[in-house]
């Protein structure tokens, strides 16, 4: 079996709070548009916050049968559809391709609780025959893979992933390692979320995780800001398209970026916090350098975890100038959430599409709201969509439970 083939990304697609299609979503992060603003998915009068980054007007008859789309929870509707757009964004024929060595692998951080939250009311209110037959394959976050393999007959590895806010590159590093070790050829990955819904919140405003500007939720999502008080819970998500560079040349597929290092780490430190000087974040970033073969001194850009809390932002800026000393101060840096809140299981995903995006087109997206950059985080934020030429760069995410990853893209030169 051997370990030196190497791996591409040749599609992405995207469902996000301000795009239902990557091309969509990338104009508009370049803009530097928030996708964050009152809560529509429920009734939020009793609640601390109000405001929350949901996908806006997503049909799913747009993208699949009817029959198919009820039976799907809404994180699984999410991961279908951005699905679909990375495979003909890919050019990808699954016809001429050997389908057994296809595989998917995409996850959640809650899976479908919108769908168990519903199915409970039911119980509650009309008793457990009216409960639907459906509930288990529409909720557990396995299904995202399961139900879109039997769809799109992709007979490969197929199973699903959940390490919180880190599944997404957990997914994509996964499934780069199955093509690396000639386990597969080609590998859907991404992660997807919809937990705007009142457990959640009631939940994440128990624990006081969530910023609470409700006068202005446009700007509430602002990592590495002095001023910023919590995260913003997003929803959608993001599946790229990963293959084996002799598989893609052969069909001619444009490559965005060759994927070269994936690392994962755990803080073993506390439920929610990072280790304050975020040690465990630090070792993941060097041991994906080291499987990338390249010096800290060679990367171009970070697509930041950057979730807009105290604690998370400063532990992922010290884990910086551990890994890259003063040259951590030098590198541009841009945080997605900003624009898109927290997609949890899908936020990774989206990232690492931006990393790629990047490297492909030498442009970059802003980092918003950034008004007073707080010293703790003394980092060469992108604060205006500009040109970026680029070799190498980092895409980072970490996750609830101590989970650390980060992914090492770089450019393809033949």
């Amino acid at each position: 079996m051997s370990n030196k083939r190497r791996v591409v990304l040749t599609g992405m697609g995207a469902i996000t709070p301000i795009g239902k299609s990557f091309p969509e979503f990338w104009k508009n992060a370049r803009a530097g548009m928030s996708g964050v603003a009152p809560i529509t998915h429920f009734d939020s009068t009793n609640y601390a916050t109000k405001f929350a980054a949901e996908v806006k007007d997503f049909n799913p008859d747009d993208y699949f049968d009817h029959k198919i789309a009820r039976r799907m929870g809404r994180f699984i509707q999410f991961a279908y559809a951005a699905s679909i757009e990375a495979c003909r964004d890919a050019g990808l024929n699954l016809d001429v391709c050997n389908r057994e060595r296809v595989g998917i692998l995409l996850g959640s951080g809650t899976g479908g609780i919108d769908c168990i939250e519903e199915q409970k009311q039911i119980l509650i209110e009309k008793g457990p025959a009216k409960v639907s037959p459906f509930l288990v394959p529409m909720a557990t976050i396995d299904m995202a893979s399961g139900q879109i393999s039997i769809c799109m007959d992709i007979r490969g590895p197929n199973y699903g992933v959940s390490s919180a806010c880190a599944t997404g590159n957990n997914a994509i590093g996964i499934g780069f390692r199955s093509i690396k070790y000639d386990e597969t050829d080609v590998m859907f990955c991404g992660g997807s979320e919809a937990s705007i819904t009142p457990l959640v919140f009631a939940a994440f405003s128990a624990s006081r995780a969530l910023s609470t500007r409700n006068d202005n939720p446009a700007i509430a999502s602002r990592p590495f800001d002095r001023d910023r008080d919590g995260f913003v819970i997003g929803e959608g998500g993001a599946v790229v398209i990963l293959e084996e560079l002799g598989h893609a040349q052969r069909r001619g597929a444009k490559i965005y970026a060759e994927m070269l290092g994936f690392a994962a780490t755990g803080d073993a430190h506390h439920l929610t916090a990072p280790h304050p000087e975020g040690a465990g974040a630090a070792r993941a970033m060097k041991l994906a350098l080291a499987e990338a073969n390249i010096e800290p001194s060679m990367i171009g850009h970070i697509n930041a975890h950057a979730t807009s809390t105290g604690l998370g932002d400063m532990a992922e800026a010290r884990a910086l100038r551990t890994v890259f000393g003063e040259y951590a101060n030098k590198i541009p840096v841009n945080a997605t959430k900003s624009l898109v809140g927290h997609l949890v299981g899908g936020s990774g995903a989206l990232g690492a599409a931006c990393v790629a995006k990047t490297i492909s087109c030498g442009e970059v997206h802003p980092s918003i709201n950034v008004y007073n950059q707080d010293p703790e985080c003394d980092l060469e934020i992108i604060r205006e969509a500009k040109t970026l030429e680029i070799q190498y760069a980092l895409a980072n995410a970490f996750g609830f439970g101590g989970h650390n990853t980060c992914l090492v893209f770089g450019k393809y030169t033949g």
